[in-house]
């Protein structure tokens, strides 16, 4: 028995063959989350750099009120966001239209382009804008197209693993850009302190575009374009079987089924068409509810609040100068990357998606809450030594990132990819990617103002986005399904659409035999008319013969 077959509990592991379990699957899992890097890289370091002295008085912000320096910053750090929702919608329709693996290749490139423009920005606010919303088209399409490549790549044993390495990979970039921003605030003078974490947000653009040149197309993609013998090859490929291997045929059996059972329900397969079948089709239209709930819900924890503030937060805290502050980001960052680690290889797959979301949606509330009652009724005092609790609420902050980790960190982004059907599936990602960008946006707006206006110390903040974890546990345990060890293909009989099919061929033979009864029956009485018409006919024939 493998390290896999001993750490992941479920039914597809006890059953499915041990090859498919190669390396390539691996590869392409870890090259494609390049694309959650570069997202954490940004998050991570936009922070960071927003409180070094070099940069404030590169961009003058040294020279603004609280209120203005807290406008601009936010400015700053939401503009990544708006391209970022826009990329992730684009992106969708290149991702159907051309393929996963060109669509992820276009957003490397482009996501390099931006960061090129904001370091050449030299204190320029507006080309730092340009650059930041260049940037942002790349990113929110890699958003998309990551866990949507992957998840339709992943053995269904492993997929929540393999899949929930995006949001791991985003942990990472948050974790180096953190040590990156505190190493060059440590070592260098000048604007090459910001120039430098800024620059190397490129480096996972880099691995992304290199990674993924050596990967294959999605067979199921390929599958979707009749594209069979394609297909066929890719599996096998990638699964490590021959082609006419049992599981790699059950495997492409259930993509027949499902595309065939999509058709049945709605004929066309035009942009309209899709619209029909997601919105107009109760079950594919409960899954994208679903799926925009839950990134409306990741982001209402706060997490990305902390990410893009970890710094500031810190000084709101009683951790004084931006080098200390930094620091602690930095422990922050590793805290966030060895639990995502953990979740991915003892619970995504054995524990499940629903009960991980259900237990972190309770702690995360909890610490929040503690950190909000430590600043409302203890807060720092500038100059003096932080008290026991206040030690006790900074260690909440660690433990918020293990539970967000554990929970709706990898959890959400795994759903939303697997649920959907296989011709809505691009499109159901890419509204939930914007959903979560635009959310991540508002966000990113809002803290800075929250931070000084909601209490002192900005203390509501805390609550408002415990109040949120709690109630995220009640939209967990009404409307959230487990969907661990199931293929791609089985998320139809969850939501009902396998039943529905069956209705409608069943209505469909019913009316058709109905219309067969109809036309026997209509055939006889013609038959019996014309056979009446002909025995009259004979009979009056008889009698003219007798009266000549």
């Amino acid at each position: 028995m493998g390290l896999l077959q001993k750490v992941v509990k479920n039914e597809a592991m006890k059953s499915d063959p041990p090859e498919i379990y190669g390396w390539k699957v691996f590869f392409l899992s870890a090259s494609a989350c390049f694309g959650g890097m570069l997202f954490g890289w940004d998050i991570g370091s936009i922070g960071g750099i927003l409180v070094m002295g070099s940069f404030k008085e590169a961009y003058g912000l040294n020279k603004l009120s609280d209120g203005d320096r807290a406008n601009l910053q936010s400015n700053i750090v939401s503009t990544l966001q708006g391209g970022c929702f826009f990329g992730s919608l684009i992106a969708y329709w290149v991702a159907d239209r051309f393929g996963r693996k060109p669509a992820l290749l276009v957003s490397s490139v482009i996501t390099i382009l931006g960061i090129i423009i904001q370091c050449a920005s030299d204190g320029h606010v507006e080309a730092l804008y340009v650059g930041r919303l260049v940037a942002g088209f790349g990113v929110g399409a890699a958003s998309m197209l990551t866990p949507l490549y992957v998840s339709e790549n992943a053995p269904r044993a492993i997929r929540g693993g393999l899949t929930g390495i995006y949001q791991l990979f985003i942990a990472t970039g948050v974790m180096l850009s953190f040590w990156i921003n505190y190493g060059t605030l440590q070592n260098l003078t000048g604007n090459a302190q910001w120039q430098v974490p800024l620059a190397l947000q490129a480096l996972p653009a880099v691995c992304l575009f290199i990674g993924i040149v050596f990967c294959n197309e999605s067979p199921r993609w390929l599958a979707r374009q009749d594209n069979w013998e394609k297909a066929t090859e890719v599996l096998g490929r990638l699964r490590h079987l021959p082609v006419d291997h049992a599981y790699v045929q059950m495997e492409l059996e259930e993509m027949r089924d499902q595309l065939e059972n999509e058709r049945l329900l709605i004929g066309g397969a035009g942009f309209w068409d899709l619209q029909k079948e997601m919105w107009t089709i109760k079950g594919n239209r409960n899954r994208a509810l679903v799926s925009i709930g839950l990134m409306i819900c990741q982001q209402m924890t706060g997490t990305n609040a902390i990410n893009y503030y970890a710094p500031l937060i810190f000084e709101n805290l009683g951790i004084p100068k931006a080098q200390n502050g930094l620091f602690a980001t930095g422990i922050y960052g590793i805290v966030k990357m060895v639990t995502c680690a953990v979740f991915l290889l003892i619970a995504a797959d054995s524990l499940g998606r629903r009960r991980s979301l259900l237990w972190t949606s309770i702690a995360q509330g909890c610490a929040m809450f503690v950190i909000g009652f430590y600043t409302r009724f203890k807060p720092p005092i500038k100059g003096e030594p932080i008290p026991p609790v206040g030690y006790f609420a900074l260690t909440c902050i660690f433990l918020f990132a293990g539970f967000f980790q554990f929970g709706w960190g990898p959890c959400c982004w795994i759903i939303v990819s697997e649920i959907p059907t296989a011709r809505l599936r691009a499109m159901n990602v890419a509204i939930a990617a914007a959903t979560q960008w635009l959310f991540n946006f508002v966000v990113a707006q809002a803290v800075p103002h929250m931070l000084v206006n909601v209490g002192k110390g900005g203390y509501g903040t805390y609550f408002i986005f415990g109040s949120f974890c709690f109630a995220m546990f009640f939209f967990v345990w009404f409307l959230i399904p487990e969907t661990k060890g199931l293929s791609l293909e089985r998320m139809d009989d969850i939501f009902g659409i396998t039943e529905l099919v069956k209705e409608k061929v069943h209505g469909d033979e019913e009316a058709h035999h109905k219309q067969s009864e109809l036309h026997e029956t209509t055939t006889a009485a013609s038959n019996a008319t014309r056979n009446e018409k002909s025995g009259t006919a004979h009979i009056e024939n008889d009698e003219v013969r007798a009266a000549a």
